[in-house]
């Protein structure tokens, strides 16, 4: 008799394949070595993911679904600002709570693939640009985004901001350098490099008034 409460074979070796890659990293992992952890076969692989390049982008999306309901609940705050601190937010404290999937998507999501020039960029990290985009959008249509900033450029920084803090903290930790900053002081330079594009709210009340 089947144990409903087992894992099924699509969820083991989902499981199997994120603490390989982040373990071995994803060019030395197989998928050999995959369906054994996952006690199944490489057909079973093949069924669910079609390859090891699809495999690991079903953990980057399993990973980013995984978060996609602190990633609404930041959208109902009352302002695009607060939405934006709390979307960013959300998404570094899930990070810190997958320590595997936080090294895949810091090592692995920006490599070009064997099979092409391209790299590797999930449907919802485009859909997460999106919304900082929109939310960014908004502000300038307010007046809260300081003159001249492009909303797809700030975008872009503020997740470059947060992804190479996050790296150089990985790397150094791996080679043992000294580097010991925290995640509270990401947050805390987030919070400055969010602050550098946004019109401080004396000035922005003073051009309301003027």
């Amino acid at each position: 008799m089947q144990n409903n409460g087992a894992p099924s074979s699509h969820d083991r070796i989902l499981q199997a394949a994120k603490q390989l890659f982040a373990q071995r990293g994803f060019e030395n992992t197989t998928t050999i070595m995959i369906a054994r952890a996952a006690n199944t076969s490489e057909s079973q692989l093949v069924k669910h993911f079609g390859s090891k390049d699809g495999l690991l982008e079903a953990i980057f999306e399993s990973g980013w679904r995984a978060m996609e309901e602190s990633c609404e609940a930041a959208m109902r705050a009352p302002a695009p600002l607060d939405r934006l601190r709390l979307l960013i937010k959300g998404i570094l404290a899930g990070l810190e709570r997958d320590p595997e999937l936080r090294e895949l998507m810091l090592l692995e999501s920006r490599r070009i693939r064997k099979a092409g020039n391209l790299v590797l960029i999930t449907r919802s990290f485009i859909n997460l640009l999106a919304r900082l985009e929109g939310l960014l959008t908004q502000m300038q249509a307010a007046g809260g985004l300081r003159p001249g900033l492009h909303p797809q450029a700030a975008a872009s920084a503020l997740v470059g901001a947060c992804e190479g803090m996050l790296r150089d903290q990985l790397l150094a930790r791996r080679q043992g350098l000294a580097m010991n900053y925290t995640n509270e002081d990401v947050d805390t330079v987030f919070d400055v490099v969010l602050a550098a594009f946004v019109v401080p709210e004396k000035s922005s009340q003073a051009g309301a008034g003027s």
